[in-house]
């Protein structure tokens, strides 16, 4: 990846393609997991999405591999497709772009009244 496709961003669009192509080629049940996969992932994510490529990569790649050898969306996930979700991302409780903003405000609004207070 070179510095204009980081900037960019074109090189995620370039994942993001790759990834509906092979999702595509899933049987209908692993697509419409494939679709609450990204759904439940994309609030762990940072600004860009960066760091959730890899995981989507593994997720789609579990979904490849169930269909391949026939099993079912429930069998290989199990019936909480979110907790599931929740563990690829770092498990229960793992803080999402919300949390890290909110952090964010509150260091900023603390900073300017200690600034007022004296």
């Amino acid at each position: 990846m070179n510095f204009w496709e980081t900037i960019t961003g074109s090189d995620l669009t370039r994942d993001w393609k790759a990834f509906e192509v092979r999702a595509d080629a899933l049987p209908d049940d692993c697509r419409a997991a494939w679709g609450q996969i990204k759904v439940h992932l994309f609030p762990h994510g940072d600004f860009t999405g960066r760091n959730l490529m890899p995981i989507l990569d593994a997720a789609l790649g579990l979904l490849e591999e169930a269909a391949a050898d026939g099993q079912g969306v429930q069998e290989v996930l199990g019936d909480d497709i979110r907790g599931f979700c929740a563990a690829l991302a770092g498990g229960e409780g793992a803080r999402t772009y919300r949390d890290r903003w909110r952090e964010q405000l509150n260091r900023n609004v603390a900073r300017k009244l200690s600034r007022l207070g004296g």
